[in-house]
């Protein structure tokens, strides 16, 4: 049942330091028992993240062109001062 609590806690992005806090333990504790389900948790939120990107990236407003330009320079390294290859 932690586990599974801890993993939600990690998926909705809340601190390790407030889940360590809630189960009465320290931070270092939390990373040392829960590693795994920190790590799932913290994946299970960028995909949910990266999902919504896409959506928006797939529309045809000023959200859109942020949500590409974004995109672009953290997932390829993409930046506009960069000169052409």
């Amino acid at each position: 049942m932690t586990r599974l609590f801890v993993q939600a806690m990690a998926g909705a992005g809340v601190p390790q330091s407030e889940i360590a806090a809630v189960l009465s333990v320290t931070a270092p504790t939390v990373r040392k028992h829960y590693h795994d389900e920190l790590r799932r948790g913290a994946a299970i939120l960028e995909a949910r993240l990266v999902s919504q990107l896409m959506r928006i990236a797939g529309g045809k407003d000023g959200a859109a062109l942020k949500a590409i330009t974004f995109a672009l320079q953290c997932r390829f390294g993409w930046s506009r001062y960069a000169p052409p290859p």
